[in-house]
């Protein structure tokens, strides 16, 4: 049985920075592509950061435009573990958050996704 685990959501002020995290169990890890994905209230499910094991050429990492060069997607292989290192938060990045993979390659749209996290909460307040 798959199973994702988010951690590390909560309330921080603008321009503060949080560690969102991802334990991933039932599945082989390197084998699937992990996302970030996040949903906020009135609105519909986006895409905010990918990475995907390359055996060849390191691994393939894609951002939502609304987050590059402020957000941080990386993994640990040996914890089964992908983080979201998110700093310089904005009002707007407000959402839950949850964690999603699937198997073959990166996609950006969430009903292509199996498998998911319950989500976890970030508010940035203003």
């Amino acid at each position: 049985q798959v199973q994702l685990v988010e951690s590390g959501g909560g309330l921080v002020q603008a321009g503060d920075s949080l560690k969102l995290s991802c334990a991933a169990s039932g599945l082989t890890f390197t084998g699937h592509p992990m996302v970030w994905f996040r949903q906020a209230p009135g609105k519909e499910r986006e895409f905010v950061a990918a990475i995907a094991v390359n055996n060849w050429n390191g691994d393939v990492i894609n951002y939502a435009d609304s987050v590059k060069g402020r957000f941080t997607i990386y993994r640990d292989n040996a914890k089964n573990t992908v983080y979201l290192q998110m700093n310089s938060l904005k009002p707007e990045d407000t959402a839950v958050y949850y964690c999603a993979a699937r198997s073959g390659s990166i996609s950006q749209r969430p009903y292509e996704y199996r498998y998911w996290g319950q989500g976890t909460q970030v508010t940035v307040s203003s």
